[in-house]
């Protein structure tokens, strides 16, 4: 069902999400009705910030940014960025003891995104915590602006290019810590669209997934436009580690995966406490 008017729409220009978009944003484009706005592409922080205003009716967000938002959004079951072996990575110049950081000056990619939580987590005695967008930290990371940072997206396939090292890979600390994937970013919907709708946009991103995966080939320019990165290698391996089975459905093991998530950082006071599900329907 076409909406009276289509929805507003915003999500990152990383790979993974140009790639999930990427029919939809056609189709916006080409459409008399379209479902869908011509989308916002911005930093995830900079919609993690945009929803605490509910500036979007449907936008990327951190799992993070998420549990302070549980009044006004929840989140659907596709287009997630949730896995093993994808999460933020620690890195230095040389090789730190993780006990030596507690006096250090470390740059995190926004205050509301995964990393930022999950850092904290990892290392909640580290507080000298400096935001940045996440293009910008291994060039701070570098020339010594900061001791270490934590780096997301492309930048996890590029950083030893800059003489860097891994200091802790932070998605291995959270999997080996809890034996369950990490969830990153998701989709999330204002919880004032009407279910049946919210519903239809669910499916409507899942088929996008199932479409960009059977015509890779016809996303690459539109991927291009947007990326850090432009070498087809790494966008390869950018959509191969975060668009996976989870993101075209959360299923029982996301699902899980995310309550336990958002659980920890309450128990640890991180996160704001709360009550009722995180997720639009089950």
């Amino acid at each position: 069902m076409i909406p009276a008017e289509p929805f507003s729409l915003g999500f990152s220009p990383c790979p993974n999400d140009t790639f999930i978009f990427c029919r939809l944003v056609e189709e916006a484009h080409n459409q008399a009705q379209p479902f869908f706005q011509q989308p916002c592409l911005e930093d995830v922080e900079t919609l993690n910030l945009w929803a605490f205003k509910g500036r979007l009716e449907v936008t990327k967000l951190s799992f993070h940014a998420v549990a302070h938002l549980l009044d006004s959004y929840c989140i659907l079951n596709s287009g997630s960025a949730l896995g093993r072996g994808c999460g933020p990575l620690l890195i230095g110049r040389e090789p730190l003891p993780i006990s030596k950081l507690t006096d250090k000056k470390i740059a995190i990619p926004g205050t509301y995104t995964t990393a930022a939580l999950l850092f904290r987590m990892f290392a909640p005695d580290s507080t000298n915590l400096v935001e940045m967008r996440f293009e910008q930290i291994i060039d701070a990371v570098a020339s010594g602006t900061v001791d270490a940072g934590v780096i997301i997206h492309e930048s996890r396939f590029t950083y030893p290019e800059a003489g860097l090292v891994c200091l802790q890979d932070l998605g291995q600390w959270w999997e080996e810590s809890f034996d369950a994937p990490l969830p990153l970013g998701c989709i999330g919907v204002k919880r004032a669209v009407q279910p049946s709708q919210r519903e239809e946009i669910d499916q409507r991103i899942a088929a996008s997934i199932r479409w960009a995966r059977s015509h890779p080939e016809q996303c690459y320019s539109f991927i291009k436009q947007y990326a850090q990165e432009t070498e087809d290698r790494v966008i390869d391996q950018h959509i191969e580690l975060y668009v996976n089975e989870f993101s075209l459905d959360l299923g029982h093991e996301g699902r899980r995966a995310v309550e336990l998530f958002i659980e920890e950082g309450r128990r640890r006071g991180v996160l704001p406490p709360g009550q009722g599900s995180v997720f639009c329907s089950r």
